[in-house]
């Protein structure tokens, strides 16, 4: 047996159809128009999101069909390998098995292009010439370009300044796709300018660069917008993660005691999770569902269950999810996928159910796990994945410590070649810890607005 080992589906097993989570769990809080107080209908979305989306964001049906033009797109990189990381066990000298899904293969480098080539392919189908996004650390920025020059069509990228200069070339990437990159908050649009005027040092958030994007589609009605992560729509088409994940570890007779992903605004912790929830919700097996977050944005842990925008102008309908506020600016991690004020009300709903617990890492453990990872199995993981590298290698120590045999299985979301500069600065001792303050906190949850009639 070879040390490291790779688990490769045939292409005839890439998926069928999305598993929609929304038809197994109870009824959730609906969303809110904020200016009339009453749930939002599928009418009130079409203006920005292309109609196809619309009906996904508020389906019930359990199975979606991938169109087979998506499915051609997707066979460029999927499925997806799944690796057990023994050279990681024996580092651990650990009796758990440890198991990772790996999404570096993709396109661009990590697991986004599962959503950006369906939306991107539905707004062409709409009659839109242009697609619009927001994005933290880059990796939707440059998924969303690299859909859109599939499709033919435009695509303008807000990304997070502090993140646009911690890593220059996404931006670079999303240039060479025919795309444009603006740093955020800029003066191309009212709420960056606002910003701007009242914080002109801002490091930017993905809350005001959702602003930006958002207003730049109602200026433009040839113009779609594009969400990255946290919407319903987005959670399932990340789902052909986990349906893989399952036929992998089937056909090798296993079955994960615990699934671990990253926590940012959620689409891939969804999308590896809820195939297995559903499984367990259908009378399966049981399996531990674990999200780990950064401190420094700790949304799930140290959130408020309220309704919130998810865009700092208030542009955005108000959902009922865990939140810091939508005023809150979080530290300028290196993982900047995770510096999400609020989190996908799928999540916080199966979290509340309690089908779902969350944890918070320091960067630097995060980044040691990262390291130990790399020099144990050869791969450099993105800072996001680094998280759930981190609480994976914890569980195995358990394991060793309490002599269970548990199977581990945790997101690799994707590669990190883009952040050499936040290891180089790890390896040098000069990478901070960036825990948030209690007043940013304070600051963050006072921004959550007052809904008169509506219970949180």
């Amino acid at each position: 047996m070879t040390e490291q080992v790779r688990f490769q589906l045939p292409q005839e097993e890439l998926p069928t159809h999305w598993y929609n989570i929304a038809a197994d769990l109870p009824p959730m809080a609906p969303a809110i128009n904020a200016k009339t107080g009453i749930p939002i209908t599928p009418e009130d979305m079409m203006r920005t999101t292309a109609p196809a989306l619309v009906e996904q964001e508020f389906s019930k049906e359990r199975e979606i069909a991938i169109p087979e033009e998506v499915r051609q797109i997707y066979a460029q990189w999927r499925p997806t390998p799944m690796f057990r990381a023994r050279r990681l066990e024996r580092e651990l000298n650990t009796p758990a098995r440890i198991y990772y899904k790996y999404e570096g293969d993709a396109p661009t480098g990590s697991f986004k292009p599962n959503s950006s080539v369906p939306q991107v392919f539905y707004n062409k189908q709409a009659g839109r010439s242009m697609v619009v996004a927001d994005t933290g650390a880059g990796q939707w920025g440059a998924a969303i370009a690299f859909a859109a020059s599939l499709f033919d069509m435009k695509a303008k990228v807000f990304q997070v300044r502090v993140s646009a200069e911690q890593k220059p070339h996404r931006k670079t990437m999303m240039e060479t796709f025919g795309s444009e990159c603006i740093p955020s908050p800029s003066t191309e649009t009212a709420p960056g300018r606002a910003t701007l005027a009242e914080f002109p040092d801002h490091p930017g958030s993905l809350a005001v660069a959702k602003s930006e994007a958002l207003q730049i589609v109602f200026d433009d009605p040839d113009a779609g917008y594009t969400r990255g992560s946290a919407a319903n729509h987005v959670c399932l088409h990340q789902t052909v993660i986990g349906q893989e994940a399952k036929r992998q570890l089937e056909l090798l007779g296993d079955y994960p005691d615990i699934v671990i992903g990253c926590a940012g605004g959620g689409s891939n912790l969804a999308g590896l999770a809820f195939p297995f929830l559903g499984e367990k919700l259908a009378g399966g097996r049981d399996v531990q569902l674990l999200a780990v977050e950064p401190s420094a944005c700790p949304t799930l842990t140290r959130g408020r269950i309220a309704y919130d925008h998810s865009d700092s102008g208030g542009m955005t309908p108000l959902q009922r999810m865990h939140t810091l506020g939508n005023g809150f600016v979080p530290p300028p991690v290196h993982a900047g996928g995770l510096r999400a004020h609020s989190i996908a009300p799928l999540i916080s709903w199966v979290v509340e159910l309690g089908y779902m617990q969350a944890v918070a890492e320091s960067q630097k453990r995060a980044f040691e796990a990262g390291v130990l990872f790399l020099r144990a199995e050869g791969v450099l993981a993105a800072p996001e994945a680094t998280h759930a590298i981190r609480a994976a290698v914890d569980e195995a120590v358990r394991c060793r410590e309490t002599g269970e045999e548990k199977t581990i299985l945790f997101g690799l979301t994707g590669h990190g070649n883009f952040d050499l500069g936040a290891y180089q600065r790890f390896a040098a001792g000069t990478l901070p810890d960036d825990s948030v303050s209690e007043e940013s906190l304070a600051v963050g949850l006072a921004s959550i607005p007052e809904t008169p009639g509506v219970q949180s």
